[in-house]
């Protein structure tokens, strides 16, 4: 038996019937895991102590960079916060650990997540299961390449624009959006806090319902958390979707898509129709200024947001060799020169500049009314439809170091994933096929706000009625 290759509730499942221990599943995918860590480079560190996990839920998990684990090291994949060790535990990992759940290690990731590829991370590149030459997508890169290799029985990601649909899509997994405020933020260490949002990454649409009722619910420490009922996600999952109302936007389904990614979703349109679906032809007119201004919003937030880092409570605390000003200014800007990377830099730079003073109304506060904007698109087609459909990314996973020079096409990665997040609202990006170099394309799907249950179960009568999700990157 492949351990590794196995999904959470195939696991479980053995489990219950006695044909596999916790410590067998430890044991099989902790080796699988430190085995191919070098070409995927998934993993940034393992966690000091792996042991069976006792509990419900007693499986392996890759927990992404920027999440707190109590007494690990916690980098953000970044050199300014080397040396990290969060005194507490974030509240999803709180919740995993009381499941049962076995903390693998520290998943690769962009630095702070400013990234599409997770390329900007300070410990190198994460690389694509499917093809070492390609990107594994970011910033959660190192999650989904950990699923998708094996390394894993499954991972948390964030997501603040895209970070955990994107790499999903490329590295042909499943990778969930959750509404803003329905998984906890506490432990996470921020970069846009009115768009990040914690989700799962696994092998298919059930773990991921499992995942999710594992982490979802309210925290008291969390002041942006929703206070509601948390259903069981799994119980939606088989309902059937005749009659299902499945918006295609008009906006997302654009000149310059790779031709093969969008035959695919075309594909997977089919599919719902066949199962009785409804297909309705909406617009989100708002659509065009997603980009520009999740640009203006994030960079501003993690602006505010990376102030904290300065080398005076934590990690990197650095002195010129020469004294240029005084002691302490010169260690504040020799520890952020020293501790940031050029993409950080970028985006603290950016925000900084569109908060000062003489420039706020003309972008931050314009940026802000055009959110709305599209906040409010969401609300109209949502009265029209119940699920809207499109693809995850415009093309399958690009090669290590094409897009590292043009930030803008790198931005560009993330112009179908953005607006969910700009809105709150939960999305999902499922398998949906394979483009002519074997590499996966996501579907996405997206919902009404809290409405995670009706995004599952489209995402699971089209999983059922698809192959994709069953194929696995051989290395």
């Amino acid at each position: 038996m492949n351990t590794a290759s196995l999904t959470a509730h195939e696991l479980m499942d053995r489990i219950k019937i006695g044909g596999i221990t916790p410590a067998r599943i430890v044991d099989d995918v902790l080796a699988r895991a430190q085995a191919v860590n070098p070409g995927t480079h998934a993993f940034i560190r393992f966690a000091d102590k792996i042991t069976a996990g006792e509990g419900a839920c007693p499986l392996p998990i890759a927990i992404k960079d920027n999440i707190c684990v109590n007494g690990s090291l916690t980098t953000c994949a970044s050199k300014i916060l080397e040396g990290f060790r969060p005194p507490y535990d974030a509240e999803v990992v709180a919740r995993i650990k009381a499941a049962g759940g076995v903390i693998l290690g520290s998943a690769n990731m962009d630095e702070f997540a400013f990234g599409s590829s997770c390329e900007t991370s300070v410990y190198g590149p994460s690389h694509n299961p499917w093809d070492l030459k390609r990107v594994p997508g970011g910033s959660s890169g190192g999650s989904a390449a950990a699923v998708a290799a094996g390394q894993a029985v499954w991972a948390l990601g964030s997501d603040t624009g895209g970070s955990i649909r994107q790499p999903a899509a490329f590295c042909g997994v499943v990778g969930l959006k959750p509404t803003y405020g329905r998984v906890s933020r506490y432990g996470l260490i921020a970069f846009g806090s009115s768009l990040d949002q914690i989700g799962p990454i696994t092998k298919d649409v059930r773990d991921g319902a499992l995942l999710l009722n594992i982490i979802a619910g309210f925290d008291p420490k969390d002041s942006t958390s929703v206070n509601a009922p948390v259903p069981d996600y799994t119980r939606a999952l088989g309902r059937d979707v005749k009659g299902l109302r499945i918006g295609i936007p008009r906006e997302y389904f654009i000149p310059g898509i790779q031709p093969e990614v969008l035959a695919a979703v075309r594909a997977a349109i089919d599919v719902f129709k066949a199962q009785g679906a409804q297909i309705v032809d909406i617009a989100l007119p708002h659509t065009a200024y997603a980009v520009a201004t999740y640009y203006i919003v994030a960079t501003a937030e993690a602006s505010s947001n990376l102030a904290r880092f300065d080398g005076v409570e934590y990690g990197l605390r650095a002195f010129p060799a020469v004294p240029r000003k005084g002691k302490l200014i010169d260690m504040y800007e020799e520890t952020r020169a020293q501790g940031f990377g050029a993409e950080a830099k970028r985006r603290i730079m950016l925000g900084t500049y569109v908060l000062s003073s003489g420039y706020y109304d003309a972008y931050y506060l314009r940026a802000q009314k055009v959110r709305t904007l599209i906040k409010q698109d969401f609300e109209k087609a949502f009265g029209a439809c119940d699920v809207i459909l499109s693809p995850t990314t415009p093309t399958t996973a690009f090669r290590i170091g094409e897009k590292m020079n043009d930030p803008v096409a790198m931005y560009l990665s993330d112009i179908f994933t953005i607006p969910a997040n700009m809105a709150g609202i939960p999305a999902i990006s499922i398998p949906c096929g394979f483009d002519g170099a074997k590499l996966p394309v996501g579907l996405q799907l997206m919902a009404g706000p809290f409405a995670e249950e009706t995004l599952l179960a489209a995402a699971y009568a089209y999983e059922q009625a698809a192959p994709w999700h069953q194929a696995r990157a051989s290395l």
